[in-house]
């Protein structure tokens, strides 16, 4: 069976309504539709489902780039043979995102390199392909961030946007020890999300030792008090996963791509992260 072809002016009509994709998949679709015997009702409800999908993938799409998350640490990526131990079923509560709309938090402990970021970095996909929105960030490059904003005065609008997004996921926290000022700033984050939005916090450090990264004793025992007792404790133990994470040249030989020039940039988008 040929495919039709579409008439132009229908395809003019489409992109005016800014269903233009409709009009790249319609020619395929006639076909299905004749092959099936398909109503106008049927039909017309395949081409807007069509359309739906394209556009929740594509707002998907978006708040993964608005969140910072890499592409490649999604759950369905995860190696299940690496030798690392977790509790499997407390990883299918989180993943039901349970935790999001109960405003809970969730720390995930352990050594370096068993996985923790990758874990972080999958429940966050998961949060934006159900339409919350999500922020990545290391620790110390928040606190740092946090730090430069006082000297232009915008540290309350940076303050509003962590505080406000549906999720933010704090990678390597306690690392190191924290300033006055840093300690205030983690004071008010963990104050004003606890109970009002959701974090997903990496440390290779126990909660416990998080009070003596802390400049001010009273401050930590309140804040990490807030956070743990309104957290899930996710430990995963075991080898490091991240030789698992090395580029393999198979992958690449079989398809060796021409060299690419380097996309620009957008500055606002550059400035946001």
């Amino acid at each position: 069976m040929s495919t039709p072809t579409v008439n132009h002016e229908l395809v003019v009509a489409l992109k005016r309504l800014r269903l233009g994709r409709i009009a790249a998949t319609l020619p395929e679709r006639l076909v299905l539709a004749e092959q099936q015997a398909m109503s106008h009702d049927d039909l017309l409800l395949l081409l807007l489902t069509d359309e739906i999908a394209r556009r929740e993938a594509s707002a998907t799409d978006n708040r993964v780039r608005e969140a910072g998350l890499d592409p490649q640490m999604r759950l369905e990526l995860w190696d299940k043979t690496a030798k690392v131990t977790y509790d499997k079923r407390l990883l299918g509560v989180l993943t039901s995102l349970g935790f999001l709309e109960e405003h809970r938090h969730v720390v995930i402990l352990g050594s370096v390199g068993v996985g923790k970021t990758f874990l972080a970095s999958a429940l966050g996909h998961l949060a934006c392909r159900h339409g919350y929105s999500v922020r990545f960030l290391r620790a110390d490059a928040m606190l740092r961030t946090l730090r430069q904003s006082r000297l232009d005065n915008s540290r309350d609008a940076e303050m509003v946007a962590l505080t406000t997004v549906d999720l933010l996921i704090l990678d390597d926290f306690a690392l190191e020890a924290m300033s006055k000022e840093e300690s205030r700033d983690v004071y008010q984050l963990f104050l004003e999300r606890t109970g009002r939005a959701s974090m997903i916090v990496t440390s290779n450090r126990d909660t416990a030792e998080w009070l003596a990264m802390f400049d001010d004793v009273m401050l930590a025992q309140s804040a990490v008090d807030r956070f743990k007792n309104a957290a899930f404790d996710f430990v995963i133990e075991g080898e490091s996963y991240r030789p698992r994470l090395k580029p393999k040249l198979e992958e690449h030989a079989a398809n060796p791509e021409p060299a690419r020039h380097k996309p620009p940039v957008n500055p606002r988008s550059k400035r946001r992260r």
